[in-house]
């Protein structure tokens, strides 16, 4: 009997000892047979295919570059176009309903004309079933009349914006720095933009008049267009709409019989060459016909847009720049003078030098 105890006990154990022994490694345990070509075909199979849909998880991300459009417009503007007009989307909303239940009772109102004009009983007067489809094509009309007035008045706003975003977008090089790149969004709060497009006649003709001495004995238009913080960037244009490089046009310009002492160095410094063509044609296409549509030549007569420091267009104009108007009330016009942050410091220092009054 206790030998028989003592061999079940030995058995246990030996058992006990078994269980908790460590595993064998696995490069033991993997025996050479068992990798066949199925096998790792199946395994290089299941990796592509984890692999492939990381990767399609990787190119579904957006870029975060790319902005996403609705409509053609981007969520930013978007979102700006409803800060400046809080309760467009409630007016829409609402006026959109309206239309829509106006129609409803039209339709019931229109059903009751038909009913009492063919004698059916128990149906309301026929004068009063047509007062009320009246009172219902009046509701339709006026209530669509606002949705789509209030709508179109959004699209043009989120155009304007859009606009906006084009032309802070516009690059430029600096005369007196040709291998410099300025886009004209790095020119808000210290500089005041003039665009001047039109054809080859008008750009010499802007050349000759900001470098040449013509009535007065001397030209000073560059020192007075620097001191209000101006830059003048001409753009030519073809009669097609389409933006070419100003430069070779620019200084090619030769002096008339009235121009003394021509020099193009005397404006270089505040005047910008256009860069990237095929952008300020995008941006300029609508601005041209525009022009067009108000009957006037923009190549032959010329466009000016003047560009405040905040990014805005103060005003469009047609013509050469009216130099002494712009610089004389540009401060006031602009309303830099009064209503830009950070101004009074600049305007202090320019008194106390003596060169400006506050």
């Amino acid at each position: 009997m206790k030998l028989a105890t003592s061999a079940f006990l030995a058995a246990s154990y030996a058992s006990c000892v078994h269980a908790f022994s460590a595993p064998k490694s696995d490069v033991a345990a993997t025996r050479p047979q068992d990798v066949t070509p199925r096998n790792l075909y199946a395994s290089q199979r299941n990796q592509y295919v984890t692999s492939s849909h990381h990767h399609t998880q990787l190119a579904a991300t957006p870029d975060d570059g790319e902005p996403e459009l609705f409509g053609g417009f981007t969520a930013k503007q978007r979102i700006r176009e409803e800060i400046e007009s809080p309760f467009r989307k409630v007016r829409l909303f609402f006026f959109g309903a309206s239309t829509g239940s106006a129609l409803l009772a039209f339709y019931f109102s229109a059903l009751n004309v038909a009913k009492a004009s063919t004698g059916f009983s128990n149906e309301i007067p026929l004068d009063e079933a047509l007062q009320s489809t009246a009172i219902n094509v009046a509701a339709v009309c006026i209530c669509a009349f606002i949705t789509y007035n209030d709508f179109q008045a959004g699209e043009k706003n989120l155009e304007r914006i859009a606009q906006g975003g084009r032309l802070a977008k516009l690059v430029v090089s600096p005369s007196n720095a040709p291998a410099k790149r300025r886009n004209l969004a790095e020119y808000r709060r210290g500089n005041r933009v003039a665009i001047c497009a039109g054809g080859e006649a008008y750009v010499q003709a802007l050349a000759r008049s900001l470098s040449a001495d013509q009535k007065a004995n001397e030209n000073t238009l560059a020192a007075q267009i620097d001191a209000v913080d101006l830059v003048v960037v001409p753009a030519l244009v073809d009669a097609s709409g389409g933006v070419k490089q100003v430069d070779e046009c620019w200084r090619s310009t030769t002096p008339g019989d009235n121009d003394r002492n021509f020099d193009l160095e005397r404006s270089a410094a505040v005047v910008a060459f256009l860069r990237g063509a095929q952008a300020w044609e995008t941006y300029l296409k609508q601005e041209l016909e525009t022009a067009r549509s108000q009957g006037f030549d923009p190549v032959e007569k010329g466009l000016v847009i003047v560009v405040k420091k905040n990014g805005r267009v103060l005003r469009r104009l047609t013509g050469q720049p009216p130099w002494s108007s712009l610089v004389g009330t540009m401060e006031v016009a602009d309303g830099s003078k009064f209503g830009m942050p950070g101004d009074d410091e600049r305007y202090m220092a320019k008194a106390l030098k003596g060169d400006g009054a506050l």
